[in-house]
């Protein structure tokens, strides 16, 4: 009866298998919607545009892109958590929605760690960026007087949980210094506050404000990055400060919803990873200074799974309370 049994088993993981091969070669017969759940402009919205315009063509069925935004994005999320495990209903997001909204929101009806991460996208570095006119010229100098004005410096962020908020807090918490948070909606009005001096840093993606930084309106002291930028040779990492630990960066990730057959998942990763290493592709991201990613299906997991172990540490040292 046992080895019945375990030949029944086995045909049906065969037969299993055989028809997860089947849906992989089929897919897609039919239109893909991936749904971005920020606004139309941004840099997941770009990304997401490019790339289902590359799938459209290399698939010959149409990858058409719908913006919901609503509810800090959750309400998109959330749509593509519950939509069937097929493949024709994806999610577009920065990594907070998939590795640390459950810190951020109270409530949600997603699980963030229970989505398919299918290919991360394109990332841009952070960087601290300070005003006209502030006393530091550069990285180390900034640092001393930090520690020496304890409570006196002003922080932009676009936003309470935001990679810039978690970033600064992440760099008080290592440093010892003592800054004042200043959050804002969006990128727009840190910008312009900063270059008027309303606020004395921010740390933020570097292509906000490398034009800036390149026109001597505002100084880009240092970045988060692994290493230094081939775009900002002269600037240091936080790493060279002393600070290896302060890796920080925006991503974005196409992710499936939970139980989506894993040739699915396969199929895309496989073309959305050639599409990034394009020619055309790098090009057309390079000129905003941003980076493409790409890589595995494990690539793409393990990805989530550290910006949670990294950013949660640093939500609960700062005391960052679910909105």
């Amino acid at each position: 009866m046992r080895i019945l049994a375990s030949v029944f088993a086995a045909g049906l993981t065969m037969a299993a298998t055989a028809v997860q091969a089947q849906t992989a070669a089929d897919y897609p017969n039919h239109s893909v919607r991936i749904i971005v759940n920020v606004t139309p402009g941004g840099g997941v919205d770009i990304a997401t545009r490019l790339v289902a315009q590359k799938l459209s063509e290399r698939l010959g069925q149409s990858f058409v892109v719908e913006n919901r935004a609503g509810a800090a994005g959750n309400q998109g999320a959330e749509t593509v958590y519950r939509a069937a495990p097929d493949g024709y209903t994806l999610l577009a997001s920065f990594n907070s929605t998939v590795s640390i909204s459950d810190f951020l929101f109270k409530g949600l009806n997603y699980e963030p760690l229970g989505f398919e991460p299918v290919s991360v996208l394109t990332q841009i570095p952070l960087a601290l960026v300070v005003r006209p006119g502030f006393p530091a010229k550069n990285a180390q100098e900034f640092l001393a007087y930090a520690k020496a004005n304890p409570d006196k410096l002003t922080y932009a962020s676009n936003g309470v949980g935001t990679a810039g908020h978690l970033t600064a807090e992440f760099f008080m918490a290592l440093t010892g210094t003592k800054m004042t948070h200043v959050p804002y909606k969006g990128t727009a009005p840190v910008l312009t506050d900063l270059i008027a001096g309303h606020v004395d840093l921010t740390f933020i993606q570097y292509s906000a404000f490398y034009e800036l930084h390149q026109a001597g309106r505002v100084k880009i002291l240092a970045t988060a990055s692994e290493k230094r930028l081939d775009t900002l040779p002269d600037v240091p990492t936080m790493g060279e400060l002393g600070l290896p630990e302060i890796i920080s960066k925006t991503w974005n990730v196409i992710s499936a919803p939970p139980k989506t057959p894993p040739a699915v998942l396969a199929k895309l990763n496989k073309l959305i990873d050639e599409i990034l290493h394009a020619p055309d592709v790098q090009a057309r991201f390079a000129e905003t200074h941003t980076i493409t990613e790409g890589g595995s299906l494990d690539y793409a997991k393990k990805y989530v799974l550290e910006d949670r172990a990294r950013w949660s540490k640093v939500i609960a040292a700062a005391g960052i309370q679910p909105e």
